[in-house]
Protein backbone atom coordinates (compact mmCIF):
# COMPACT_ATOMS: atom_id res chain seq x y z
CA UNK A 1 0.00 0.00 0.00
CA UNK A 2 1.32 3.79 -0.81
CA UNK A 3 0.65 6.51 1.07
CA UNK A 4 0.31 10.26 0.37
CA UNK A 5 1.85 12.15 3.87
CA UNK A 6 2.84 16.06 4.05
CA UNK A 7 5.73 16.81 5.46
CA UNK A 8 7.49 19.69 7.00
CA UNK A 9 10.87 19.60 7.66
CA UNK A 10 10.94 22.76 9.72
CA UNK A 11 13.36 25.02 10.82
CA UNK A 12 17.18 25.10 12.39
CA UNK A 13 17.83 21.50 12.51
CA UNK A 14 14.86 20.09 11.33
CA UNK A 15 15.63 19.56 7.36
CA UNK A 16 18.70 17.42 8.83
CA UNK A 17 16.92 15.34 11.03
CA UNK A 18 13.98 14.74 8.59
CA UNK A 19 16.59 13.94 5.81
CA UNK A 20 17.74 11.11 8.66
CA UNK A 21 13.81 10.13 8.79
CA UNK A 22 13.18 9.54 5.54
CA UNK A 23 15.73 7.05 4.86
CA UNK A 24 15.28 4.90 8.19
CA UNK A 25 11.33 5.03 7.01
CA UNK A 26 12.20 3.80 3.41
CA UNK A 27 14.56 1.58 4.54
CA UNK A 28 11.54 -0.53 6.09
CA UNK A 29 10.05 -0.67 2.77
CA UNK A 30 6.98 1.49 3.48
CA UNK A 31 5.70 2.97 0.09
CA UNK A 32 5.36 6.89 0.94
CA UNK A 33 5.20 9.35 -1.13
CA UNK A 34 6.10 12.57 0.48
CA UNK A 35 4.26 15.85 -0.25
CA UNK A 36 7.37 18.24 0.91
CA UNK A 37 5.41 21.64 2.47
CA UNK A 38 6.65 24.93 4.08
CA UNK A 39 5.78 26.43 7.46
CA UNK A 40 7.43 28.25 10.04
CA UNK A 41 10.32 30.88 9.61
CA UNK A 42 11.72 29.06 6.11
CA UNK A 43 7.95 30.09 5.09
CA UNK A 44 7.71 33.40 6.76
CA UNK A 45 11.05 33.89 4.94
CA UNK A 46 9.60 32.34 1.64
CA UNK A 47 6.26 33.42 1.64
CA UNK A 48 5.92 35.84 4.18
CA UNK A 49 3.70 33.32 5.95
CA UNK A 50 4.31 31.43 8.72
CA UNK A 51 1.87 28.88 7.70
CA UNK A 52 1.25 29.13 3.74
CA UNK A 53 -2.60 28.38 2.45
CA UNK A 54 -0.66 25.47 -0.01
CA UNK A 55 0.82 23.87 3.34
CA UNK A 56 -2.82 23.87 4.86
CA UNK A 57 -4.09 22.40 1.95
CA UNK A 58 -1.80 19.51 1.75
CA UNK A 59 -2.73 18.20 5.00
CA UNK A 60 -6.28 19.37 4.42
CA UNK A 61 -5.61 16.64 1.61
CA UNK A 62 -3.73 14.10 3.14
CA UNK A 63 -4.89 13.77 6.44
CA UNK A 64 -1.62 13.03 7.73
CA UNK A 65 1.47 15.19 8.24
CA UNK A 66 5.08 14.49 9.41
CA UNK A 67 6.71 17.66 11.38
CA UNK A 68 9.89 18.53 12.27
CA UNK A 69 10.39 21.57 15.00
CA UNK A 70 9.25 25.29 13.98
CA UNK A 71 10.90 28.39 15.26
CA UNK A 72 8.04 30.32 17.40
CA UNK A 73 9.42 34.19 18.34
CA UNK A 74 9.37 34.94 22.02
CA UNK A 75 6.86 37.86 22.96
CA UNK A 76 6.72 39.11 19.21
CA UNK A 77 6.33 38.35 15.99
CA UNK A 78 3.80 35.52 14.44
CA UNK A 79 2.11 33.15 17.05
CA UNK A 80 2.93 29.16 17.18
CA UNK A 81 2.27 27.97 14.17
CA UNK A 82 1.89 24.84 15.91
CA UNK A 83 -1.25 26.30 17.59
CA UNK A 84 -2.24 27.37 13.86
CA UNK A 85 -2.49 23.64 12.77
CA UNK A 86 -4.02 22.19 16.21
CA UNK A 87 -7.03 25.24 15.88
CA UNK A 88 -6.93 24.68 11.60
CA UNK A 89 -7.67 20.81 12.16
CA UNK A 90 -9.51 20.48 15.39
CA UNK A 91 -6.28 18.33 16.45
CA UNK A 92 -7.89 17.90 20.18
CA UNK A 93 -5.78 14.87 21.06
CA UNK A 94 -1.81 15.74 22.28
CA UNK A 95 -0.41 12.16 23.12
CA UNK A 96 3.22 12.28 23.98
CA UNK A 97 4.75 8.95 25.90
CA UNK A 98 7.83 9.23 28.12
CA UNK A 99 9.69 5.83 28.08
CA UNK A 100 13.43 5.43 29.22
CA UNK A 101 16.24 3.72 27.32
CA UNK A 102 19.31 1.52 28.12
CA UNK A 103 21.83 3.78 27.40
CA UNK A 104 20.47 7.21 27.71
CA UNK A 105 21.75 9.26 31.07
CA UNK A 106 18.61 9.51 33.79
CA UNK A 107 17.47 9.33 37.23
CA UNK A 108 15.08 6.52 36.89
CA UNK A 109 14.58 3.35 35.23
CA UNK A 110 11.66 1.41 33.29
CA UNK A 111 9.85 4.76 32.98
CA UNK A 112 7.07 4.20 30.59
CA UNK A 113 4.13 7.27 30.53
CA UNK A 114 1.44 7.91 28.07
CA UNK A 115 0.20 11.57 28.70
CA UNK A 116 -2.53 13.17 27.10
CA UNK A 117 -3.32 16.44 26.85
CA UNK A 118 -6.49 18.56 25.89
CA UNK A 119 -4.99 20.25 22.70
CA UNK A 120 -7.53 23.15 21.88
CA UNK A 121 -8.55 24.63 24.42
CA UNK A 122 -8.35 26.56 27.77
CA UNK A 123 -5.48 29.14 28.03
CA UNK A 124 -3.87 28.38 24.57
CA UNK A 125 -6.90 28.76 22.69
CA UNK A 126 -5.67 32.39 22.17
CA UNK A 127 -8.35 34.56 23.46
CA UNK A 128 -5.86 37.29 25.42
CA UNK A 129 -5.58 40.93 25.03
CA UNK A 130 -4.28 43.95 26.76
CA UNK A 131 -6.97 45.95 28.86
CA UNK A 132 -5.65 49.40 28.78
CA UNK A 133 -4.17 51.65 26.30
CA UNK A 134 -1.02 51.66 28.04
CA UNK A 135 -0.61 48.12 27.80
CA UNK A 136 0.41 47.83 31.70
CA UNK A 137 -2.50 44.79 32.15
CA UNK A 138 -3.37 41.77 30.00
CA UNK A 139 -5.88 39.29 30.66
CA UNK A 140 -5.93 35.63 28.96
CA UNK A 141 -9.11 33.74 28.66
CA UNK A 142 -9.32 29.92 29.58
CA UNK A 143 -12.54 27.77 28.36
CA UNK A 144 -13.12 24.68 28.52
CA UNK A 145 -16.20 23.02 27.40
CA UNK A 146 -18.31 19.86 28.07
CA UNK A 147 -17.55 18.52 24.63
CA UNK A 148 -14.09 19.04 25.07
CA UNK A 149 -13.55 17.86 28.23
CA UNK A 150 -15.85 14.46 26.88
CA UNK A 151 -13.71 13.82 23.86
CA UNK A 152 -9.97 14.12 25.43
CA UNK A 153 -11.43 11.87 28.21
CA UNK A 154 -13.03 9.26 26.53
CA UNK A 155 -10.11 9.48 23.61
CA UNK A 156 -7.42 8.67 26.67
CA UNK A 157 -9.26 5.94 28.36
CA UNK A 158 -10.06 4.01 25.35
CA UNK A 159 -6.18 4.56 24.00
CA UNK A 160 -5.12 3.20 27.60
CA UNK A 161 -7.22 0.05 27.20
CA UNK A 162 -6.46 -0.58 23.68
CA UNK A 163 -2.92 -0.29 24.33
CA UNK A 164 -3.01 -2.51 27.41
CA UNK A 165 -2.16 -0.21 30.00
CA UNK A 166 -3.72 -0.49 33.48
CA UNK A 167 -4.24 2.72 35.19
CA UNK A 168 -4.92 6.34 34.75
CA UNK A 169 -4.29 9.58 36.30
CA UNK A 170 -6.72 13.03 35.65
CA UNK A 171 -4.99 15.67 36.69
CA UNK A 172 -6.79 19.15 37.79
CA UNK A 173 -6.48 22.22 39.78
CA UNK A 174 -10.39 21.89 40.78
CA UNK A 175 -9.82 22.79 44.63
CA UNK A 176 -8.97 26.23 43.48
CA UNK A 177 -10.34 26.71 39.55
CA UNK A 178 -13.72 25.56 40.92
CA UNK A 179 -15.70 25.71 37.67
CA UNK A 180 -13.05 24.75 35.03
CA UNK A 181 -11.05 22.49 36.93
CA UNK A 182 -14.63 21.19 38.31
CA UNK A 183 -15.56 20.69 35.15
CA UNK A 184 -13.00 18.60 33.77
CA UNK A 185 -12.91 16.18 37.36
CA UNK A 186 -16.42 15.83 37.35
CA UNK A 187 -16.60 14.39 33.91
CA UNK A 188 -13.54 12.41 33.82
CA UNK A 189 -15.38 10.65 37.04
CA UNK A 190 -18.43 10.16 34.67
CA UNK A 191 -16.48 8.57 31.94
CA UNK A 192 -14.63 6.52 33.88
CA UNK A 193 -17.73 4.50 35.03
CA UNK A 194 -17.96 3.00 31.47
CA UNK A 195 -13.95 1.55 32.15
CA UNK A 196 -14.56 -0.66 35.20
CA UNK A 197 -11.18 -2.64 34.17
CA UNK A 198 -8.61 0.36 34.42
CA UNK A 199 -7.97 1.82 37.57
CA UNK A 200 -9.10 5.62 38.28
CA UNK A 201 -7.61 8.17 40.33
CA UNK A 202 -7.10 11.81 40.34
CA UNK A 203 -4.50 14.01 41.34
CA UNK A 204 -4.23 18.15 41.97
CA UNK A 205 -1.87 19.28 39.63
CA UNK A 206 0.92 20.72 41.72
CA UNK A 207 1.10 17.21 43.59
CA UNK A 208 1.14 15.30 40.55
CA UNK A 209 4.36 17.31 39.67
CA UNK A 210 6.14 16.51 42.63
CA UNK A 211 5.09 12.86 42.67
CA UNK A 212 6.32 12.74 39.16
CA UNK A 213 9.46 13.19 39.96
CA UNK A 214 9.63 10.89 43.47
CA UNK A 215 8.76 8.50 41.62
CA UNK A 216 7.18 8.36 38.12
CA UNK A 217 6.56 4.61 38.06
CA UNK A 218 3.84 4.63 40.05
CA UNK A 219 2.38 6.28 37.13
CA UNK A 220 0.80 4.60 33.36
CA UNK A 221 -1.52 6.92 31.25
CA UNK A 222 -2.03 10.61 32.42
CA UNK A 223 -4.84 12.41 30.92
CA UNK A 224 -4.68 16.47 31.81
CA UNK A 225 -5.83 20.12 30.45
CA UNK A 226 -3.86 21.95 27.90
CA UNK A 227 -2.12 23.95 30.07
CA UNK A 228 -0.91 21.51 32.78
CA UNK A 229 -0.72 18.93 29.42
CA UNK A 230 2.51 21.53 28.16
CA UNK A 231 4.28 21.63 31.34
CA UNK A 232 4.03 17.67 32.47
CA UNK A 233 4.72 16.29 29.39
CA UNK A 234 7.82 18.08 29.36
CA UNK A 235 8.68 17.62 32.69
CA UNK A 236 8.06 13.60 31.84
CA UNK A 237 10.87 14.30 28.78
CA UNK A 238 12.94 15.21 31.71
CA UNK A 239 12.60 12.40 33.66
CA UNK A 240 13.93 10.19 30.83
CA UNK A 241 16.80 12.04 29.49
CA UNK A 242 15.39 14.98 27.83
CA UNK A 243 13.37 16.44 24.62
CA UNK A 244 15.65 14.64 22.47
CA UNK A 245 13.56 11.57 23.05
CA UNK A 246 10.59 12.97 23.31
CA UNK A 247 7.90 12.66 20.28
CA UNK A 248 4.20 14.00 20.06
CA UNK A 249 1.29 13.36 18.04
CA UNK A 250 -1.58 15.54 17.26
CA UNK A 251 -4.74 13.64 15.95
CA UNK A 252 -8.16 15.13 15.15
CA UNK A 253 -11.03 13.54 13.31
CA UNK A 254 -9.57 14.76 9.64
CA UNK A 255 -6.25 15.04 10.72
CA UNK A 256 -3.19 13.73 12.69
CA UNK A 257 0.14 15.29 12.63
CA UNK A 258 3.10 13.68 14.28
CA UNK A 259 6.58 15.68 15.29
CA UNK A 260 9.52 16.08 17.45
CA UNK A 261 8.52 18.49 20.02
CA UNK A 262 11.87 19.93 20.88
CA UNK A 263 12.80 23.58 19.56
CA UNK A 264 14.36 24.09 16.15
CA UNK A 265 17.79 24.59 17.89
CA UNK A 266 19.46 26.90 14.75
CA UNK A 267 22.55 27.42 16.93
CA UNK A 268 23.18 24.16 16.31
CA UNK A 269 21.56 23.80 12.26
CA UNK A 270 23.88 22.54 9.81
CA UNK A 271 26.63 21.34 11.81
CA UNK A 272 25.26 17.49 11.65
CA UNK A 273 25.19 17.07 15.46
CA UNK A 274 21.72 17.34 16.34
CA UNK A 275 20.09 13.77 17.76
CA UNK A 276 17.29 12.50 15.50
CA UNK A 277 15.77 10.62 17.93
CA UNK A 278 12.76 12.36 18.81
CA UNK A 279 11.32 12.50 15.32
CA UNK A 280 12.71 9.02 14.65
CA UNK A 281 10.02 8.04 17.30
CA UNK A 282 7.74 10.81 15.95
CA UNK A 283 7.46 9.04 12.83
CA UNK A 284 6.88 5.63 15.03
CA UNK A 285 4.27 6.70 15.87
CA UNK A 286 3.08 7.59 12.69
CA UNK A 287 3.18 4.23 11.13
CA UNK A 288 1.55 2.70 14.50
CA UNK A 289 -1.40 5.27 13.35
CA UNK A 290 -1.36 4.11 10.07
CA UNK A 291 -1.29 0.24 11.13
CA UNK A 292 1.89 -0.01 9.61
CA UNK A 293 3.32 -1.87 12.74
CA UNK A 294 5.22 -4.37 12.04
CA UNK A 295 7.62 -1.27 10.57
CA UNK A 296 7.39 0.98 13.64
CA UNK A 297 8.25 -1.63 15.81
CA UNK A 298 11.42 -2.59 13.84
CA UNK A 299 12.77 1.00 13.79
CA UNK A 300 11.87 1.54 17.48
CA UNK A 301 13.28 -2.11 18.29
CA UNK A 302 16.65 -0.35 15.95
CA UNK A 303 17.02 2.54 17.90
CA UNK A 304 16.42 0.93 20.97
CA UNK A 305 19.51 -0.78 20.39
CA UNK A 306 21.79 1.91 18.81
CA UNK A 307 20.93 3.78 21.85
CA UNK A 308 21.99 1.09 24.34
CA UNK A 309 25.31 0.14 22.57
CA UNK A 310 26.08 3.89 22.73
CA UNK A 311 29.25 4.08 19.24
CA UNK A 312 27.04 5.19 16.98
CA UNK A 313 24.94 8.05 18.55
CA UNK A 314 24.99 11.41 18.98
CA UNK A 315 27.22 14.00 21.26
CA UNK A 316 24.03 14.23 23.99
CA UNK A 317 24.27 10.63 24.42
CA UNK A 318 27.67 9.78 24.78
CA UNK A 319 29.98 13.05 25.10
CA UNK A 320 33.10 10.97 24.81
CA UNK A 321 32.15 8.33 21.65
CA UNK A 322 29.98 10.46 19.54
CA UNK A 323 29.13 10.55 15.75
CA UNK A 324 26.43 13.07 13.37
CA UNK A 325 22.96 13.27 12.75
CA UNK A 326 23.69 11.22 9.55
CA UNK A 327 25.92 8.53 10.90
CA UNK A 328 23.31 7.68 13.60
CA UNK A 329 20.79 7.45 11.07
CA UNK A 330 22.86 5.29 8.92
CA UNK A 331 23.46 3.13 12.50
CA UNK A 332 19.83 2.81 13.14
CA UNK A 333 19.83 1.62 9.33
CA UNK A 334 22.36 -1.48 9.60
CA UNK A 335 20.15 -2.21 12.52
CA UNK A 336 17.21 -3.12 10.78
CA UNK A 337 19.16 -4.77 8.65
CA UNK A 338 20.42 -7.25 11.22
CA UNK A 339 16.78 -7.72 12.69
Amino acid sequence: MSYNITLIPGDGIGPEITAAVLKIIKHTGVDINWEIMSAGMEAMDKYRDPLPQETVDSIARNKLALKGPLTTPVGKGFRSVNVALRKEFDLYINQRPAKTFKGVKSHYDNVDLLIFRENTEEFYSGIEHYIDSSRSAAETIGIITRRGCERILKYAFEQTQLLGRKKITVVHKANIMKFTGGLFLDISKEVAVNYPLIKYEDKIVDNMAMQMVLNPNQFDSIVTTNLFGDILSDLASGLVGGLGFAPGANIGQGAAIFEAVHGSAPDIAGQNIANPCALVLGAVMMLNYIKEHKAADKIEKAVSKVIEDGLFVTKDINPTNYVGTKEMGEAIMKELDRQ
